[in-house]
């Protein structure tokens, strides 16, 4: 990956980092990407149900959709408490990660509010019983940053149940290259898409199949995928994020190819290409089982889409808490793509 994509795909991770896209509250990540693909001279599209869609060229046969998804975890206003705190509904969050956070409550016709995520009576010096298991839904609130005392005093900022409960992601990238930020599931991968359509109209990439890019957004409650591929579509990749954990060989610094999540096997033909063009490129990278994971290809699959699917991602630490990657591994995962469409692998 040369530095100056090396560079773009830091710029724009840190760029859509900065926009809040929690599932479902997605219109101004949305139209932040296809602006960035408008300037790169792509003609984007909007779906109906949300995300972007576009194609970005090459020959009309075996056409390719590489996936990534803009939503992010969240939580929503469960109720407003009698004492003014907002009681949470958790969306796939664990309580040990969140618990601390700030937070901004996004009110659907009346603004932004600061707040903190915070234990029901946290302080050690009027709590017992301050180590007390955590439960999102029974005893963690959203305490705000406003001289609010009850129900009705927080009813008159207009925040109501069902609004949006955004999380700071805190990004920053380290000198040695380590990324830490919430939400590079699957920002980390918007970038490198991002980055990808720089390469192929700055390079003047001669594409051996048709390529497309499909920005999704509602990946995080499981149908992400399940509209926008083309009907000609025969294989799609999602880029996702790729685990680092126990019993599992990707690191950091790598690109993960996977071959099972939990939604099964992935197309063995595609991840043995996949393998291949890691091997052809001379990539850092490994090939892994998800245990507890599902992806936009999975999604697209059930839906019942005909199509050849893979999975690959740079490697990130602590998923769904406050996540590390880093610099090589996002590389690596470019650098993949790019070795990928080096020739038609379709029929390897």
């Amino acid at each position: 990956m040369k530095k100056e994509y090396r560079d773009y795909v830091a710029k724009q991770l840190e760029n859509v980092l900065s926009i809040d896209s929690p599932t479902g509250y997605t219109d101004e990540v949305q139209k932040y990407i296809a602006d960035e693909l408008k300037k790169l001279g792509y003609k984007p599209q909007l779906l109906n149900k949300g995300g972007v869609f576009c194609s970005i060229g090459g020959k009309k046969d075996h056409p390719l959709t590489f996936l990534a998804h803009a939503d992010t975890l969240c939580a929503v206003v469960r109720h407003i408490k009698p004492n003014g705190h907002l009681a949470i509904s958790n969306i796939s969050f664990h309580p040990g990660q969140i618990e601390t956070e700030n937070v901004r409550v996004i009110s659907r016709f009346d603004g932004i509010y600061e707040g903190t995520i915070q234990l029901e009576n946290p302080s050690v010096h009027v709590n017992p019983d301050v180590d007390q298991k955590r439960e999102i839904e029974k005893n963690m609130e959203v305490v705000l940053d406003e001289k609010v005392y009850s129900k009705e005093d927080v009813e008159k900022l207009g925040i109501c149940s069902g609004d949006v409960i955004a999380l700071e992601p805190r990004f920053r990238i380290t000198k040695n290259g380590y990324i830490k930020s919430r939400f590079l599931d699957d920002k980390a991968s918007v970038a490198i898409l991002l980055a990808f359509a720089k390469y192929v109209k700055e390079e003047k990439v001669k594409l051996p199949r048709r390529v497309d890019l499909l920005f999704t957004v509602y990946e995080e409650i499981g149908h992400g995928g399940a509209c926008g591929i083309p009907e000609d579509a025969v294989e799609i990749i999602a880029v996702d994020m790729g685990c680092v954990g126990t019993d599992l060989d990707c690191t950091e610094e790598m690109v993960s190819i996977c071959a099972k999540d939990s939604s099964g096997v992935y197309n063995h033909h595609v991840v043995d290409n996949l393998i291949r063009a890691a091997k052809e490129a001379k990539l850092n990278y490994a090939i892994d089982i998800y245990p507890r994971y599902g992806s936009d290809a999975s999604a697209a699959l059930r839906t019942g889409y005909d199509v050849r699917a893979g999975l690959i991602g740079p490697g990130v630490f602590a998923s769904h808490g406050y996540e590390r990657s880093h610099l090589d591994g996002i590389a690596a995962t470019f650098d993949l793509m790019v070795s990928y469409l080096k020739k038609d692998r379709f029929d390897d």
